[in-house]
């Protein structure tokens, strides 16, 4: 099956993808954030290895040229962007930051990126490395652990290492009796703080980080499936320890990012029960899921932008469709193998 990318072509313009969508049609009036434009590239990447096709290179320049522009003169990251192409900030989030660790280290590690890119995007990443060492916060701090591993170096391996340290001792400080997680709520992008102790671990061997993985990936698989099912933490209120968990909404990111860290523990334990449980997350896009709604759009090949109590949120942004395209694409690699 030749996946449906008409959606992609039209959120995508010469700067970038845009963030947000009315329905299906792409919303100027948001304009573009660099954590979309990260993980697109990514998803450009990923699209033309597997179809090989010039139009999906040409958006790996696109997305890359973004992040190019993105970057600071200290070398962090500005996030967001209005539709006149000037900057609203002059230095985004830490989890921006690690989203185009995340990103760059991707690009930098494939056989598919052009050879000017790789050059364009390592000169972006050795600026903005410094900065990993000093994050705060532990999705920012996860993203740059993932983007750290792809390389082979001392310094990145180190600092692997010191990231991975940081997470498993707040993991330490919070978890409490059944209470197996990093903080005192579930709150977003929660797969990825244990699949970066997975890459920690690929990248080390420190038996502790996989541990540690192992167990706060088993607790949040407790409470994401249901009755067979994915159904990720709604955002409309989290999970706080000690209070009911919230149903909705549900995002996309959730399903895409929980297929990568059960992907990842497989491939590095061989347990099956993971990839199963990937298999059922992505699954969620197609309709097993809680409310039974398949979240992708037949007609443009968008991805709806979540689970709502009365439904699915019809708008299709850039975060909903690259979360799909990399879920359906990182599982076609699976089922070739």
């Amino acid at each position: 099956m030749i996946i449906k990318d008409d959606h992609i072509f039209r959120m995508t313009d010469d700067t970038g993808m845009l963030q947000h969508s009315k329905y299906s049609l792409p919303d100027p009036n948001h304009g573009y954030t660099t954590d979309d434009n990260a993980r697109a590239l990514i998803m450009a990447l990923m699209l033309y290895k597997k179809y090989g096709e010039k139009k999906y290179l040409d958006l790996v320049y696109r997305y890359s040229s973004f992040l190019l522009n993105a970057q600071n003169e200290k070398g962090k990251f500005k996030n967001f962007m209005g539709y006149d192409r000037k900057w609203l900030e002059d230095e985004g989030s830490e989890d921006c930051f690690g989203r185009c660790l995340w990103a760059i280290g991707f690009a930098l590690s494939g056989d598919f990126t052009p050879r000017g890119v790789k050059h364009a995007l390592l000169e972006i990443f050795n600026k903005a490395m410094p900065h990993a060492a000093n994050l705060s916060y532990l999705r920012g701090k996860a993203y740059s652990a993932i983007g750290l591993s792809f390389f082979d170096g001392d310094d990145s391996k180190e600092l692997v290492f010191s990231i991975a340290q940081s997470l498993c001792c707040q993991y330490d400080e919070h978890k409490d009796g059944e209470w197996k997680w990093f903080e005192d709520v579930v709150s977003y992008c929660n797969s990825v703080l244990p699949w970066s102790l997975l890459t920690a671990y690929k990248v080390t061997g420190e038996k502790r980080f996989l541990e540690t993985a192992e167990e706060s990936l088993d607790f949040l698989g407790k409470i994401t499936f249901k009755d067979g099912y994915f159904k990720p933490v709604g955002c409309n209120g989290w999970f706080k320890k000690g209070k009911e968990q919230a149903e909705f909404d549900e995002q996309p990111v959730e399903a895409c990012e929980a297929v990568l860290t059960y992907l990842e523990a497989f491939e590095l334990t061989g347990k099956t029960k993971y990839l199963e449980k990937a298999k059922i997350c992505n699954a969620w896009y197609s309709g097993m899921n809680s409310k039974g709604i398949p979240l992708v759009d037949p007609e443009t090949g968008g991805c709806y932008d979540g689970l709502t109590q009365k439904g699915v949120n019809l708008n299709m942004g850039a975060e909903s469709l690259v979360s799909y395209i990399i879920s359906y694409l990182k599982m076609s690699e699976i089922k070739s193998l």
